[in-house]
């Protein structure tokens, strides 16, 4: 086995919406995408006060990729044209297939509202391959005790496993295409050695804390991009820190975003504005 090198890292770059504090390393200078991984949202920490407005992320429509979404202090309300509703607490983790086209909202509970408290989540956004971008709409939920732990170098590190698989632990997600993803907890002095195959991109964000990637120390809030010389990842914690980690194999097929659409062409883009003009999205109440 051979690690990778870093590339580059990528800081993540202030973009706040409004009273929620906002990070957002990918896409940003130099970074366009990992493909297949194409934009990240790091929202908080921050405490809201009692009373609180919540999150700002009422219905809007998506189409061509997924969602993934990791909440990591705080709840998270879930509610789409498909029929699909839920509140996923800290520790759990919500993968939403856009497909063919949906509409969604993301918003904080009452009781959130209410009583206030810390808030942080990450929103990650995985293509579609074009063979797939008009699949139909899913989604699942996973609650922080739906998602089994690896835990290596005698506890120091445990990974969450929530999609593929990583030392003999599987994830209960099972995605479309081959991707593996997962979180990484690590305490100071912790090491670990995760598998990447030679021909996949990594994605690998670091959340907090301080851990060496290769070797070289990198700082929170930064995006670590990985060489293609290798078939492992070698991380090494120098204080406690928690990472995003996942692979793939890249599509390489063209991407044409515009707002919460990602297809291949323009016409597709104008095509899926007119679908959800006319309503084919469906709706969720305001």
């Amino acid at each position: 086995m051979t690690g990778r090198t870093i590339r580059a890292l990528h800081p993540a770059h202030r973009d706040d919406i409004a009273d929620l504090v906002t990070r957002r390393p990918l896409p940003g200078p130099g970074v366009d995408q990992i493909d297949p991984f194409l934009f990240l949202n790091h929202h908080g920490p921050q405490v809201y006060p009692a009373n609180n407005r919540g999150l700002p992320f009422g219905p809007h429509p998506h189409r061509g990729f997924e969602t993934v979404t990791f909440i990591l202090e705080g709840e998270l309300s879930h509610l789409d044209s498909g029929g699909h509703e839920s509140v996923i607490r800290a520790g759990g983790v919500q993968w939403m297939t856009a497909g063919s086209g949906l509409v969604h909202a993301e918003l904080s509970p009452e009781a959130f509202k209410r009583a206030g408290g810390p808030l942080e989540i990450l929103q990650l956004w995985v293509n579609l391959p074009a063979a797939l971008k008009f699949t139909p709409p899913r989604y699942v939920g996973l609650q922080r005790d739906e998602i089994p732990v690896a835990t290596l170098d005698e506890g120091r590190v445990e990974v969450d496993v929530i999609a593929g698989e990583i030392a003999g632990v599987k994830g209960p997600y099972a995605p479309l295409v081959d991707i593996v993803m997962a979180t990484v907890r690590l305490k100071a002095g912790g090491r670990v050695t995760l598998p990447a195959a030679a021909g996949r991109n990594v994605f690998l964000y670091v959340v907090r804390g301080e851990a060496a990637v290769a070797g070289a120390a990198t700082k929170p809030h930064h995006l670590v991009a990985l060489n293609a010389d290798g078939d492992t990842v070698e991380l090494t914690a120098a204080t406690d820190a928690f990472v995003v980690f996942g692979h793939a194999a890249p599509f390489n097929e063209p991407v044409v975003s515009h707002g919460p659409f990602v297809m291949n062409t323009r016409q597709q883009i104008i095509d899926a504005i007119g679908d959800y003009n006319a309503g084919k999205f469906g709706s969720v109440p305001g």
